[in-house]
């Protein structure tokens, strides 16, 4: 059985009225051959006539018609050949300015950043210490889950004439939205859900800070060359950091004094093309944790700041996928995930924390590992051997193979389609994974020591693992997993898309996890899943 999210009624497509959805959905399709539904992704329409005198967007099949005598004017255009490049540079032309100075005391002064400068080499590596104290920050449990509710019975605006249907409280401004009273904003968590959100997202900013710093402090020109890159390229990792300066800051402030401070870290990198691939999926799940849960905050000011940092963090990412040789973005719609996810996937890579550090209340679970996970270094990836991997936490770099197998240097105007160096895009010809793939699994027992000073232990409160959770763009998609061992098992890639005809459910640098039921949820209640989920993982689609 496969199931997958649908794209939610209003989101998917124009409808003539809110209808509940049928969670029905996705359930009894016809079978193709392979075992899977001909079409994996549902999608909640109403199917009752609109009624008279309502306004119902229209489809749209294929590119609307334009303006008349719109014709472009430079379709007949010769490409101009390039003849003189500069080679020399300066004086600049002379311009009118003024002098002008930062000011450093009053209103418009700057506040201070938190992690300022880089004053030397902070210590990597593995703990080697004892554990003094162990497990997530807990107090009185009310309840052994979050139970389910039926919709928000208030949630029942529904458009149907374009017009507004309240009086406006102000010229030009429509009725509704938060925020939006005139109330002075506080900037500053609200609720226990801000402050471990806001607290995770801390740590992750202090290791993005760390780890950016670290490669150009520690990478020679030489290293990076070797990787196809260059001296602009390692200023803007060096800028990066920078970025991370001001994002450590911000979320120090929004949490007070007691914001954690940075840790030490265990990398699992040993040159710059391991680096890059490792920060592609760091920065995956630092994206993704955040728009897990920041339309949950009870503090709408945070929320809007935090937004505003983590936009930079999806450039990031992008930035490092090319870098890695990896189309930049290949999903129409970034994830989101459970801030115990996120937790789940950084704590492996942090060491140890300063004594009296804040300790975090979310889950560590299991770590799932792809026995077969593509090796994104490969001409070839179908070539890929079990266990590609660095080392076995579930979001380490792809080792680097024999030249002869290696599409790091391939030169991509060549051979298009074979090269996988730095890169604006690149378009594989031979795809890191495909519908139908097998992918073969372990996974670990809970009860293992992890994160700073080995102080948290993971944990699951699911049963026997039954499937397998494909979490990508707006979709939850599940397939069955045959368990072959103890701990150990197979699955097949989904054949799903988002849309009727359009992007693959399955692509770029997504989540999987193993799990007792295939439990329908959605975007924004995603977390649900967390009783069920056996095991956690990442799986590198494109």
């Amino acid at each position: 059985m496969l199931r997958s999210l649908v794209t939610l009624a209003g989101v998917a497509a124009a409808i003539p009225a809110p209808q509940l959805l049928d969670l029905s959905i996705g359930l009894g399709q016809d079978q193709t051959a392979s075992g899977y539904p001909a079409s994996s992704v549902a999608t909640a329409t109403a199917t009752a006539p609109a009624a008279s005198g309502d306004v119902v967007a229209d489809e749209q099949d294929g590119n609307v018609d334009g303006y008349l005598n719109a014709d472009a004017p430079y379709v007949s255009d010769e490409v101009t050949p390039i003849t003189v490049i500069p080679t020399s540079f300066g004086p600049d032309s002379q311009i009118p300015a003024v002098e002008t100075a930062v000011p450093t005391d009053g209103p418009l002064a700057g506040g201070p950043q938190r992690s300022r400068w880089v004053t030397g080499t902070t210590t990597h590596g593995p703990y080697e210490g004892e554990a003094t104290t162990t497990g997530a920050v807990t107090n009185t449990v009310l309840s052994p889950s979050v139970g389910t509710l039926p919709p928000n019975p208030t949630a029942t605006y529904y458009n149907t004439n374009g017009q507004l249907q309240e009086a406006q409280p102000a010229p030009y401004v429509p009725a509704g939205g938060l925020g939006t009273n005139g109330t002075l904003p506080r900037y500053m968590v609200e609720s226990d859900f801000d402050y471990e959100s806001i607290m995770l997202g801390l740590y992750q900013e202090w290791i993005e800070l760390d780890t950016f710093n670290n490669a150009v402090a520690t990478f020679s020109d030489e290293d990076w060359a070797a990787a196809g890159l260059g001296p602009e390229d390692i200023s803007l990792v060096q800028f990066m950091a920078q970025q991370e300066q001001g994002h450590a800051t911000l979320l120090s402030n929004m949490l007070g004094e007691t914001a954690a401070p940075q840790c030490t870290y265990n990398y699992p990198y040993t040159n710059v093309r391991e680096f890059v691939d490792f920060n592609q999926q760091l920065t995956r799940w630092g994206e993704s944790g955040v728009w897990g849960f920041i339309n949950h905050l009870d503090s709408r000011e945070v929320g809007q700041l935090l937004a505003q940092s983590i936009a930079t963090e999806a450039r990031q990412q992008m930035i490092f996928r090319q870098m890695s040789g990896l189309h930049p973005m290949p999903v129409w719609f970034e994830t989101g995930i459970p801030q115990s996810w996120a937790w789940t996937f950084l704590a492996p890579y942090i060491s140890s924390c300063p004594e009296g550090t804040t300790r975090l209340a979310w889950q560590n679970f299991p770590a799932l590992h792809v026995v077969n996970q593509a090796n994104i270094n490969r001409v070839s990836p179908n070539d890929t051997a079990d266990w590609e991997r660095v080392d076995n936490r579930t979001s380490s770099p792809a080792t680097i193979p024999a030249q002869k197998d290696s599409c790091i240097h391939v030169n991509s105007t060549e051979f298009p389609g074979y090269g996988c160096g730095p890169s604006v895009a690149h378009n594989r010809s031979e795809p890191l994974s495909f519908p139908g793939k097998q992918v073969r699994l372990l996974w670990d027992a809970p009860g293992q020591p992890v994160g700073p000073n080995n102080s948290y232990v993971t944990d699951t409160a699911a049963g026997e693992p039954q499937f397998v959770a494909w979490v990508n763009q707006l979709n939850l998609t599940y397939t069955p997993i045959t368990v072959t061992g103890p701990n150990e098992g197979f699955t097949y890639q989904p054949a799903g898309t988002v849309y009727e005809g359009g992007q693959g459910v399955v692509n770029d640098t997504m989540f999987i996890a193993l799990t007792d039921s295939d439990l329908y949820l959605t975007p924004f209640n995603l977390s649900m899943i967390n009783p069920h989920v056996v095991a956690l993982g990442l799986y590198q689609a494109g």
